[in-house]
């Protein structure tokens, strides 16, 4: 089974890294407090990882 990306909503400052590396999995909205995954599993492995390894807060995971 795939591993699913998951953003941990109450570390997440919304600096918009996960975005900018990754805009297929990750989404942010004008205003928003913190970014949001827009697929879940599937989504090109070597960026979801640069997206963790950037984030600042290192909110975001892989669970299985």
């Amino acid at each position: 089974m795939a591993q699913k990306v998951v953003i941990d909503a109450d570390e997440c400052v919304a600096c918009g890294t996960c975005v900018e590396v990754c805009p297929e999995v990750f989404k942010m909205d004008d205003g928003a407090d913190t970014a949001e995954v827009i697929m879940e599993t599937g989504g090109p492995e070597d960026l979801i990882q640069e997206a963790i390894d950037s984030c600042p807060t290192q909110c975001i995971t892989l669970e299985d």
